[in-house]
């Protein structure tokens, strides 16, 4: 015979459940998803403790139900008012939930890649030690393992840890990560990239002064993998279109939510499915000597090439739309003016036309890429009907400081074309057309210069 013990009162029954809880809730990590759930990975505590229930768990509410319904029978009505009271209790607390909450998993996914992109593995601290009793606290440890530099370009890479001995082996740009090795008389040794060498610590970052940093130098993206994406005003099938994103667009993702990311747009920001998006994080990682030569070689070929088919191959006649004709690439191609301000005033004179999704016509419609790669193929070079893609051609320009009539400007999910004075031209959206902004009124994710 197996003895089953049973609790008569239910006023003990609930006291009892309360201290199980208690107990429990003091031994546990704060990731509290079942080990069998792949919904819930990592829960970041906000205030106070904050959980979710995985799908094979059960909250305290559903504890009391099943113990309500394998007790026995009574028609004490002061056992009965008790339960109620308890049952009223319990679901009016704001501590128990029947719901999985929302979760972020944006901090482990943004590790993984900081991992993938130092090319060092950063440990995880074990839960269950002493001292990383929350996610937070273990997230924190794996961010003080990190080397950030903190300049205005960028640090040299060394072979030694010395200035007058060490040659130079790359370079560890501002904010780019590293893995830190060890320290020697004022210098980190770490792992970025391809490149393994030693750093001023003067000019980085690392232990505590690393981990609110770590948090911000990661641009997390979503790439569209379907043809034609819809960005919602709310993260749910039936909420409003804000807009349309091409496929291989590149979206600057704000929040991340279960099964939804919060993403920016042109028209503002809105929601797109996990389903039709792969998700990464950029970093700025060091570049080697040898990796930094052949960029700049490649960069200058390529600059070449395109000078040189804009003045043989520039379009002697531009498009027509109606009654207005437009001049030609050609005749802002000048000998003492730079083909880039060539490009800024050719692409001007067509403000006012109609944006429209997935167009290329400078005079009957085009969107935000097709604008752009459409002025540019009227000075003879050829670029991708793509905004993400435009933010890897021609050279890197550090910010719009530097910015020269005729660069590229890349958004999240937008492109435009510089024109000098902090301003830019651009297809905007179906209710504005091609218009003339501020050049940052958005963030701005990087500047291209092809010329």
């Amino acid at each position: 015979m197996i003895w089953r013990p049973t609790l008569k009162n239910r006023a003990k029954q609930l006291a009892v459940l309360g201290m199980t809880a208690a107990l429990i809730f003091s031994n546990m990590s704060i990731d509290a998803s079942a080990a069998s759930s792949n919904k819930v990975k990592t829960v970041l505590p906000q205030a106070g403790i904050t959980y979710a229930l995985g799908d094979n768990q059960v909250s305290l509410s559903a504890l009391q139900q099943s113990v309500d319904e394998n007790s026995p029978k009574t028609d004490n009505s002061s056992s009965v008012s008790t339960s109620k009271e308890a049952n009223s209790e319990i679901a009016n607390s704001s501590a128990v939930t029947d719901e999985t909450p929302l979760a972020s998993t944006i901090t482990e996914n943004i590790l993984k890649d900081i991992q993938s992109a130092t090319g060092a593995v950063i440990g995880k601290k074990d839960s269950s030690s002493e001292g990383a009793s929350t996610a937070e606290e273990a997230e924190e440890e794996r961010f003080k393992s990190l080397v950030i530099a903190k300049v205005n370009d960028y640090v040299n890479v060394r072979d030694l840890p010395s200035e007058e001995d060490g040659e130079i082996i790359g370079k560890l740009y501002d904010k780019s990560v590293g893995t830190f090795i060890e320290e020697e008389n004022g210098w980190y040794k770490i792992k970025s990239g391809t490149v393994e060498g030693y750093v001023k610590a003067e000019y980085c970052v690392t232990g505590e002064d690393a981990v609110e940093l770590a948090k911000e130098v990661g641009t997390r993206i979503a790439t569209v993998t379907t043809t034609t994406l819809k960005v919602r005003s709310g993260p749910g099938l039936d909420e409003e279109v804000l807009g349309l994103v091409p496929i291989e667009d590149e979206l600057v993702v704000e929040e991340e939510l279960d099964g939804w990311v919060k993403v920016s747009i042109e028209e503002g920001d809105g929601y797109v499915s996990l389903d039709y998006v792969t998700l990464s994080t950029e970093f700025v990682e060091a570049e080697s000597k040898a990796e930094e030569e052949a960029r700049l070689a490649k960069e200058k070929a390529a600059r070449e090439a395109a000078q040189a088919a804009a003045r043989k191959g520039t379009s002697k006649n531009a498009e027509s739309s109606g009654k207005t004709s437009y001049n030609s690439a050609s005749s802002y191609t000048t000998d003492t003016s730079s083909i880039g301000s060539a490009v800024s005033q050719f692409a001007q004179q067509f403000v006012g036309n109609p944006y429209v999704y997935g167009g290329t016509s400078l005079t009957n419609g085009a969107d935000c890429s097709g604008f752009v790669m459409s002025v540019y193929a009227n000075f003879g070079v050829s670029l991708p009907h793509s905004s993400g893609a435009d933010r890897s051609v021609g050279a890197a320009v550090d910010g719009l400081a530097n910015a020269q009539p005729g660069d590229i400007v890349c958004y999240s999910g937008h492109v435009a074309i510089y024109i000098g004075n902090g301003q830019i031209v651009h297809a905007s959206t179906a209710s504005t057309g091609i218009k003339i902004s501020n050049a940052d009124y958005r963030t701005v994710l990087a500047v291209r210069r092809i010329f």
